[in-house]
């Protein structure tokens, strides 16, 4: 298809086709003459990456760079390679200074331990969930992560894994894992705030 066919069917505008281009977050097409190029079913699979990358992910281009370069590595392995766009998708969390940010961080990791969990000693995630309970302990709140660990297995395990196309083409199953990540956490989220409203009107105002 020339590039005028893949703007139509990927919604995405010609000048910015030609950025994704220059910037070699897209693949070059098949050169056909001096100033044409033919486009496949790959480039509009590459362009969906990009839209969820950008619009859903919320990521910059350097960021969206790396995980289209994960992408492109035919020898990284498809756990690394959604391992980084996984946490491209996360806050950039800076360790604090202090006892509470270690013991924060020491309860991570044996948590993470005693769930027998396979993550990887630098994941950024340790540090942002580090973070979250520093702020719990300093606002007083009870911490207790066991009801939230088991929804967060069940989750995982039975809907979210089974939307990611692993044996198919590296940037559908990136697309799959950014999108479910980033949507299934909205409607998760969404959905506890609808629970916390019933249950304070069951409890608070049950004549309602």
């Amino acid at each position: 298809m020339r590039i005028s066919e893949l703007s139509v069917k990927s919604g995405v505008a010609i000048p910015t086709i030609k950025y994704y281009l220059r910037e070699g977050l897209l693949h070059q097409g098949e050169q056909t003459a001096a100033t044409r190029a033919e486009y496949d079913g790959s480039h509009l699979r590459r362009l969906r990456l990009i839209r969820a990358l950008l619009e859903v992910g919320r990521l910059p281009v350097a960021s969206i760079k790396k995980v289209i370069d994960a992408v492109e590595d035919e020898s990284l392995p498809i756990h690394e390679m959604l391992g980084i766009a996984h946490y491209a998708l996360g806050p950039t969390v800076e360790p604090e200074p202090g006892e509470d940010w270690r013991l924060a961080r020491e309860q991570v990791d044996r948590l993470i331990t005693d769930l027998g969990w396979n993550i990887h000693p630098d994941a950024p995630t340790r540090d942002e969930l580090a973070q979250t309970l520093v702020r719990m302990r300093q606002l007083g709140l009870p911490i207790d992560l066991t009801p939230y660990v088991e929804a967060a297995r069940k989750l995982v395990s039975e809907v979210e894994m089974d939307t990611i196309p692993f044996h198919g083409p590296r940037d559908a199953a990136v697309e799959a894992l950014v999108l479910g990540t980033v949507l299934y956490g909205k409607a998760l989220d969404t959905l506890r705030r609808l629970a916390q409203e019933s249950e304070s009107a069951q409890r608070l105002n049950p004549q309602s």
